[in-house]
Order: structure tokens, then sequence, then C-alpha cells
């Protein structure tokens, strides 16, 4: 147990590692090498609450705060960062849902999202619309009671095999206010799928475009009203922010846990690894940024769970920080091992790989530093 967790965050930590250990770890690289989503994995993960973290318990969610996600999220990323990373996703999701959805919408959608039954992914971003999200060009036009949405998006996680599609579509004018959030079904006509990319990483995970061909959409299936779309994607993506951090965090400490059990039993020159001063000196410093990307990263959970009114900046510092510091570590992790941290049996590849991705997705770190700067000389 570490000593700044409660009994009660120190059991939800301890519940999803060894989740992991049993469920993840020893599936992970081959999981990876065969490009499998394991869905009925993530389906045990939410019997344990993991599918609605943040949602409230009247539709099935399990009412916890950010600490407690950052924890959980952490804990499941040390077996397998990029199934970890899906499940926070999918909880960004429903979070959109149960903060701006109306009570038919929640009590629609979300007992089946708690439950994993049904899986959700976010679309905002677009091919010509990464960073400048507000320059997306998806359209939903009124037609009567309906919306028709045209459009694509792109790098979009689950994309394929999720059921439900948050998107994030334009209603009027150029810019954010003419954005609108929609709550779009897998089965609705006119959406189809792009090939699953291949990436460096995330491979257990499907990434395709989606595309919009004239899809009808019930007005009941708008998010928020008309124009409130950026302002819910953007408060989703907070929330994002700092669970893939955390995810930032836990693969990098699986990297170390590896390094350190590594160094101890290969000898060089006649002595341990671990008795070599410069060595240690690496291990030092690893820990050190590591404990202070955590300390960073909690205390925005903690701030986010207070209401603080300065928390978009503080998730994006905490996000900045733990994925910098959450990727340098494992790449480090990776030169201790020498060449063997270069071959796939010792799965240290797999989370550099892993955690590459992370200092681009949910707004990318220099994307992070302006919303920081501009916090700063607001």
């Amino acid at each position: 147990m570490r000593p700044d967790l409660s009994e009660q965050q120190a059991a939800i930590y301890d519940m999803a590692l060894e989740f992991g250990r049993r469920k993840l770890a020893p599936h992970a690289l081959e999981w990876d090498e065969k490009k499998f989503f394991p869905v009925d994995v993530m389906r045990d993960a939410a019997t344990l609450g993991m599918g609605g973290i943040c949602i409230g318990d009247d539709v099935g969610g399990s009412s916890l705060g950010r600490v407690d996600a950052v924890l959980i999220f952490e804990a499941l990323s040390i077996s397998d960062p990029s199934i970890a990373a899906f499940i926070s996703i999918h909880n960004m999701v429903a979070w959109m849902i149960d903060r701006f959805g109306d009570d038919a919408q929640r009590r629609t959608y979300l007992p089946e999202l708690c439950s994993m039954a049904k899986l959700g992914s976010y679309c905002l971003t677009e091919a010509d619309a990464g960073s400048d999200a507000a320059a997306l060009t998806t359209t939903a036009k009124r037609q009567g009671d309906d919306y028709a949405i045209h459009g694509a998006k792109q790098f979009i996680s689950g994309a394929g095999s999720s059921d439900i599609y948050i998107v994030m579509a334009r209603t009027g004018e150029p810019g954010p206010d003419g954005i609108s959030a929609f709550i779009l079904n897998k089965e609705m006509p006119g959406i189809s799928f792009g090939a699953n990319e291949r990436k460096m990483g995330w491979n257990a995970q499907p990434t395709r475009a989606v595309i919009f061909d004239g899809v009808r959409v019930p007005a009941s299936h708008r998010l928020g009203t008309e124009g409130d779309g950026f302002k819910i994607a953007m408060a989703g993506l907070d929330g994002g922010r700092l669970n893939i951090g955390a995810c930032s965090i836990g693969g990098a400490q699986g990297a170390l846990d590896k390094a350190v059990a590594y160094m101890k039993e290969r000898r060089a020159f006649g002595k341990a690894l671990a008795d070599f001063q410069a060595l240690q000196f690496r291990l030092a410093d690893m820990e050190t940024e590591l404990s202070a990307a955590r300390l960073l990263l909690h205390a925005a959970a903690a701030a986010y769970d207070r209401g603080d009114p300065s928390i978009t900046a503080q998730c994006a510092m905490a996000k900045r920080l733990a994925t910098d510091a959450g990727f340098n570590v494992a790449n480090a992790a990776l030169q201790l091992h020498g060449g063997y941290g270069y071959l796939s049996e010792t799965g240290i590849e797999k989370i550099v790989r892993d955690l590459r991705v992370h200092q681009i997705l949910e707004g990318t770190n220099e994307i992070m530093r302006l919303i920081i700067s501009r916090a700063l000389l607001k």
C-alpha cells in the first residue's frame, strides 16, 4: 500500500492492479502482435465497476472521483497501456452523456456503457482538423425533426467495434460556437468505417476513420443544445487528459519495475548492473521524474474533484508532464536492458511504442503548453 493513499483508494488501486496482472499482462504481447481487441476481457473489467468509473450509480456507474479514476488507469496500465487507454476513452464517452445528457439519454445509453455491453468512441479529430479542432468541417444540417450528418472523422479509437459514437459536427457558423454534439448508434444507415490503421503502438485496439454519408439523426440524439458541442468536447478532454496521463505513469512504472529486476540479475564486468553507480543514478532520475509526475497528476485530479476553476490548465500541466515523463522513463528502461530491451519478448519495446502516442492524443503536448501559457497570461 502506498502511504499517500487512503484505505479505500488503496483497495481500488489493488483491485485494478490485480485485475491487470490476471487478465491483461499474460496476453498483452499476443494481443499486440495479433492486433486482437479483447472485448470480453474489458467486459470483465466492467463487472468490477471500470466501465463507468465517474458515472452516477443510478444508471449503473461507480460514482467515483477523478483521483480514483487515475489510480485505476495507472494500475491497469502497468499490465497493458493499450487496453487501459481504450477503457479510458470509453469512460470519457460515458461521462459526457452522464454530464450533458438529458434523463432519457442517460437512461438509454449509460447502463449498457457502464457494463460495456456496448462500447463508446469519441469523434472529434478530422484529417484537416487535429490540434485546430474548432476548424472541423463535418456538418449536421437540420431537416425537420432530424439532422443529416456528412463528413468524416480520423484516428478514432474503437471505430468499427464500438456501438456508440459521440460526434462533433458543425450546425452553425465557422468557429467553436457553431459546433454541436450528437450521439450516434453504429447501426444508423450511412455510417461506414475506414481500414484499420497500421500503427506504431496501441495495436490491441482498432483505429479507423468514421465516415458519415447523410446519416439521419433525430434531434433527440443531440447532446446539449446547439452550439455547445465544442464546450462539451473540451470538458470531456479535461478528464481524458488526467486518465491518459495515468496510463503513461502506469506503463512507465511497469517498465521501471522490469528494469530494476533486470539490473539485479544481469551481470557485466564481473558484477551486477545494479552495482554500477552510473546506472544507479539513472534509476534514481527515473524514479524521481515518475514520482513528480504522479504527484502533479493526483493534485490535478483532486482539484477536478473540488471543482477548481483552473482545472483545464491543471489537467493540461499534468497531462504534459505525465506523458513526457512516462515516455522518457520507458525509453530509459529499454536502454538499461541493452539489446534485450529491443526484443519483443521483454515487453519493454511494446511499452515504449504504446506510450509514444500519449504525447499526441487528447491534445498534443504543444497544445498543452498553449493552454497553460494562456491561463498564465490571462
